[in-house]
């Protein structure tokens, strides 16, 4: 693997994409000082131009670098929380440029936990610019053999990494405001932040900067997919008269054509939510039901992503 990530760091260098694990999903990185390279990780993507990117480093002080502003509770949670799937939107410096900002004034930074991503920023010294390396709003991969199938040659290079740890996006907290405010609910939750940052945490608003994640209907199938709660979903079923697959906690029911059971607890199912939802999208069925999971905090993440998957957010 060493000879893969200085190969990786070589590309990245002369302004190539890569593809690296992290313990949320794979993501499509390229060097976030370079113009060039940025812009063709959008064109790779499909993403919007001022949809904005996370940032990736090896460590604190060089993701601080990039911040004009650095709050004690963004040090705090720093302290907690980095390496990790956490991240944070602080008031950007000169080295974050409108390419990777999407013109916004503060930057989204993260410091991740997987060996692999942390021996490639290790071994490329600077940042990456680092979506989740598909097509953009389209389900996000959590295996290098997801990122093959989305991207193909459109990438230079696939490191290995094996199946995502946590199988969702970072949480993202906004701390460029006067009060901190969640913009994205994930694997560290809002309960969490807030013990650290000892205040309460906001939900946000429109006046929230733009961010990875925000829009209405995102980490979608290709398939329509509808969010059923739990009561209703023998009565969907019962009215479809179509090829249906479901995605639910109980057990199959004879009338479906393609049926998946998920764990009832809320961080296996979030590490196995993507690939279950690519494993209905190719199922051949003309809708996908997804079981609404419980409406208590520790699902906060997985009700986040299933509503966006479903375009109800």
């Amino acid at each position: 693997m060493n000879s893969e990530v200085r190969r990786a760091a070589q590309i990245l260098r002369a302004g190539g994409l890569v593809a690296f694990p992290t313990e949320t999903v794979y993501g499509l990185g390229a060097d976030a000082a370079s113009e060039k390279a940025v812009s063709r990780l959008y064109a790779v993507k499909g993403r919007p131009e001022r949809h904005p990117v996370i940032v990736h480093f090896e460590n604190a002080e060089k993701a601080f670098a990039w911040a004009r502003d650095v709050p004690e509770g963004a040090r705090k949670l720093a302290a907690r929380f980095w390496p990790g799937p956490l991240t944070m939107i602080l008031k950007r410096s000169a080295l974050a440029q409108d390419f990777v900002t999407g013109g916004e004034d503060t930057v989204g930074l993260r410091v991740p936990s997987h060996p692999v991503a942390h021996a490639l920023l290790a071994a490329f010294g600077g940042a990456l610019a680092a979506p989740s390396a598909n097509r953009f709003g389209l389900v996000s991969p959590t295996t290098a053999a997801h990122v093959r199938e989305d991207l193909g040659a459109d990438v230079d290079l696939v490191l290995e990494g094996g199946p995502s740890e946590v199988g969702i996006e970072s949480t993202i907290v906004d701390l460029s405001g006067a009060e901190p405010v969640l913009l994205r609910p994930g694997h560290i939750s809002k309960d969490e932040l807030k013990a650290v940052l000892g205040m309460e945490i906001s939900e946000k608003t429109k006046t929230s900067p733009r961010h990875p994640g925000g829009m209405e209907r995102h980490y979608a199938p290709r398939t329509p997919a509808r969010l059923v709660p739990s009561y209703g979903l023998d009565k969907a079923i019962a009215e479809m008269n179509a090829r249906v697959a479901v995605l639910a906690f109980s057990r199959p029911d004879e009338r479906v054509d393609y049926w998946l059971r998920m764990p009832r607890e809320p961080q296996a199912y979030a590490q196995r939510l993507y690939a279950a939802l690519r494993e209905l999208d190719t199922a051949g069925c003309e809708l996908i039901l997804v079981e609404a999971p419980p409406e208590t905090p520790e699902w906060a993440a997985v009700r986040d992503r299933l509503r966006r998957a479903c375009g109800t957010a």
